[in-house]
């Protein structure tokens, strides 16, 4: 039996030592877990504000650009209408500014080997992912690329859904690139100086058509007539 006498208690002194040694071991802890906390959460901020770049980055760069190509989806209406003066076309196609690629998937439902350009990355894989979900993958091509680095001469019937701002260069460019043959179909904006042969729809869903050896044919008369004019 031990006596209580002979126990050995610790001094208030030794205490408060312990106690001390403790409550910063404690505190440091808490410390190390906040911190780590404060990782995550910037790591996730960082992660989302990167991708929200990458997906912003693709739509934005264009309207950063002297001639700004926006995307705006195509109508139900203005997709018919397109489709109405492709009637008796055959031939190779082209939709410059694909967008999400709803015109060159309707018309390589109407038999046509169609392709795309468009400049957005984002557009051009959503476009081949509906191509394969609708079963046309086959028929259709979707590029990225800027469409004044592209040569259209091989192509019989082109869509352009432009802006007015890039109409008088772009007529000039398939002017000089394009085959007698070929047809060339504008949406919500007219080419400034050819005449259309054809015009349906009303308001944002006009679709006019220019049959390029008509226009050559008109200027090929204006050339002629114009000597005698001025004689």
């Amino acid at each position: 039996i031990v006596s209580s006498e002979n126990t050995v208690r610790p001094s208030p002194g030794a205490m408060s030592q312990a106690l001390a040694k403790e409550v910063p071991q404690e505190e440091g802890e808490g410390g190390s877990r906040r911190s780590g906390w404060g990782l995550l959460v910037t790591a996730g901020v960082g992660g989302t504000l990167v991708a929200l770049y990458a997906v912003a980055t693709p739509f934005v760069t264009p309207a950063l650009r002297k001639v700004c190509l926006p995307f705006v989806p195509a109508t139900t209406a203005q997709i018919q209408n397109v489709l109405k003066m492709l009637e008796n076309r055959s031939g190779s196609l082209v939709d410059i500014g694909s967008g999400d690629g709803r015109i060159v998937i309707a018309a390589a439902k109407r038999g046509f080997q169609a392709v795309g350009y468009e400049l957005n990355p984002w557009l051009v894989w959503y476009s081949r992912y509906r191509a394969w979900r609708d079963g046309v993958h086959q028929n259709t091509k979707f590029y990225i690329s800027d469409l004044w680095k592209v040569s259209f001469s091989h192509y019989r019937n082109v869509v352009v859904f432009g802006v007015p701002q890039m109409m008088p260069q772009l007529e000039k460019k398939l002017e000089e690139e394009l085959k007698c043959n070929a047809r060339i179909i504008a949406c919500r904006f007219p080419f400034p100086c050819w005449i259309p042969d054809h015009t349906t729809g009303e308001g944002i869903d006009t679709v006019w058509a220019y049959d390029l050896k008509h226009s050559r044919a008109r200027e090929t008369k204006s050339l002629e007539i114009t000597p005698e004019t001025e004689s």
